[in-house]
């Protein structure tokens, strides 16, 4: 075997573990939801052996993700800048969003910087959740005051305040005070649980 398909297998091995980890699932776990069995999972998590092609998909598949997600095939680049002037803007009543992350595929993690202008909201009673079942968010004030609406429960959170939710709920945040308001949020992909 050449130092490369070594090398990659073992990149390929850490990344399947990383992933398992991440998604706080055992061996066993894993391999009931691939169907690959565990004694199999730990040798190519360890860099002994290569998976088939066919193994890969499985795996992939247990994971929730597409083969070429798991091997990175439609990733062009594994680090990727955004640029301030190039970051995707949406606006509407009051609401500013920038996008801090760039729209790669098999994103595990959104990251955007929010504005609020007084009075404005994030959305309104009524709207359907934007994210998947599973997805949490981390918001982080950075300057005002703002109010997150969840599960019919107002927290009010100020300067430097952090909160972290079931993001699949519905759920906004809003400015009721007299100043501008700005925070960060994280979105954490939904993790398929056993």
């Amino acid at each position: 075997m050449s130092a490369t398909a070594t090398r990659d297998g073992v990149a390929v091995g850490a990344r399947i573990k990383a992933l398992r980890d991440s998604m706080d699932l055992s061996l066993r776990d894993l391999a009931a939801l691939s169907g690959v069995s565990a004694p199999m999972l730990s040798q190519v998590e360890r860099g002994e052996t290569s998976p088939t092609l066919v193994v890969a998909e499985r795996i992939a598949s247990g994971l929730d993700l597409t083969l070429s997600q798991l091997l990175r095939l439609d990733e062009s680049e594994h680090v990727v800048v955004t640029r301030a002037g190039e970051r995707r803007v949406h606006a509407r009543r009051g609401h500013r969003t920038e996008e801090l992350t760039p729209p790669l595929p098999g994103q595990r993690a959104d990251v955007s910087l929010h504005a609020l202008e007084p009075g404005a909201a994030t959305g309104k009673a009524g709207d359907p959740t934007l994210h998947e079942p599973g997805a949490r968010e981390t918001a982080v004030v950075l300057s005002g005051t703002v109010t997150l609406l969840i599960d019919d429960e107002r927290r009010d959170l100020a300067d430097g305040d952090s909160v972290t939710f079931d993001a699949d709920l519905p759920h906004s945040f809003e400015n009721t005070s007299e100043a501008p308001a700005e925070f960060f949020a994280v979105v954490a992909a939904g993790l398929r649980r056993s």
